[in-house]
């Protein structure tokens, strides 16, 4: 059986060296621009569902249409806090030197977040299908709609994890200390601050 495969970005010689500070920071910002694709998502979807009980056949809706709709409602305004709250994370633990904290956290909403979008995104199918067309038909897009958001979200990238194998980033190899005068590469007196030979004697 073959040993997994180091991700491309952290193989031993892929000429990243970074501190602890460094690496959060970086983490932080892949966060933030997951938080850009998936708040633009929620808010698309949350705006929709805002604005169907002031269209014309919102009063055409059956009870069990209407249920839907109202469950969807709050599980996107969760969604929406959810995926806002790294957000709010950042504020309140600025400056407390908590970035490791933050990312974790962070990482750990956006997960819990994701499994509510992909049931918002499933349950706006749903109603729209229920709507337009019958219930066995709804619930058949709808369902198969989630299952699809769930291999590709969650059961893809999980299993892409477990063939993969995390590798410690490599520390920054620390700068010889060169004596003044002395260039610290290339061990030899610095030509800039030797002494000329009009200077000597």
């Amino acid at each position: 059986m073959d040993a997994p495969t180091p991700p491309a970005d952290e193989q031993p010689g892929d000429g990243r060296r970074e501190t602890p500070a460094e690496r959060l920071d970086r983490n932080w910002n892949e966060i933030l621009q997951e938080l850009r694709v998936t708040q633009t998502g929620i808010q698309i979807l949350t705006g929709f569902l805002l604005t169907v009980p002031f269209q014309q056949r919102f009063a055409d809706l059956t009870a069990d249409q209407r249920r839907i709709y109202l469950t969807l409602l709050v599980l996107a305004s969760v969604t929406t806090g959810l995926l806002v709250a790294p957000v709010s994370l950042h504020r309140w633990l600025f400056r407390r030197g908590a970035k490791s904290t933050l990312v974790t956290e962070a990482d750990r909403l956006m997960r819990v977040g994701l499994v509510f979008l992909a049931v918002v995104v499933s349950g706006v199918v749903l109603l729209v299908f229920d709507v337009v067309t019958t219930r066995p038909v709804a619930l058949g897009v709808a369902g198969g709609l989630f299952a699809l958001l769930v291999a590709g979200w969650f059961v893809m990238p999980g299993i892409l994890a477990r063939k993969t194998r995390r590798i410690p980033p490599q520390p920054i190899a620390p700068q010889p200390i060169a004596p003044p005068g002395w260039s610290a590469v290339q061990h030899e007196p610095d030509p800039a601050t030797r002494p000329s030979d009009e200077t000597v004697g």
